[in-house]
């Protein structure tokens, strides 16, 4: 089997592991949460992705990594932990939260579309050996953090539709 289908293989494969996951565990807890607590559960999950920086370290990847793939990777990845932790950090001023909430999303989810973009351009399923050590990351957390960041903006849109709950006034007429 070729490299390029083991690669693709494994990727497929953990998006399918992780959903049949989420959707049996995670996902019906995060439901049953507060909206802030179920946030915070997301955004310290994403809090980890300073991990991406390895694609930076010689020895860890290859010597023929692609660098329009790895500086790409990484930095986005960090910018992604970086505002989570803004979020974890800022989570009693709620307008910031929400604000480093929504960013950490966004930035995040655009990273991982972004880098699977570079990753195909730079061909790197045919050198998917010279991730080295970080190739666990695209086939086993990647899909875990783009289902997240979709349950995110699922959350967000959930509760921004829910109405506000009103405080009934007593009736003049049944008086």
């Amino acid at each position: 089997m070729s490299p390029v289908v083991i690669f693709d293989i494994q990727l497929i494969s953990g998006y399918v592991a992780w959903l049949l996951c989420f959707g049996a565990y995670a996902l019906p807890k995060l439901e049953s949460m507060d909206h802030v607590a179920a946030q915070r559960a997301i955004a310290t999950l994403h809090s980890f992705r300073f991990i991406g920086l390895v694609f930076l370290v010689p020895g860890v990847v290859g010597p023929h990594l692609p660098e329009s793939f790895a500086a790409f990777a990484a930095y986005g990845d960090f910018a992604t932990g970086v505002l989570a932790l803004l979020a974890l950090l800022t989570v009693r001023v709620r307008p910031v939260f929400w604000l480093f909430i929504v960013a950490f999303n966004v930035v995040g989810a655009g990273d991982l579309v972004l880098d699977y973009y570079h990753a195909v351009r730079a061909g790197l399923p045919e050198r998917a050996g010279e991730l080295g050590a970080a190739y666990a990351i695209p086939s086993i957390y990647v899909p875990l953090l783009m289902i997240t960041h979709v349950v995110a903006f699922s959350l967000l849109v959930r509760a921004r539709s829910k109405p506000a709950p009103v405080l009934a006034a007593p009736d003049p007429i049944s008086d």
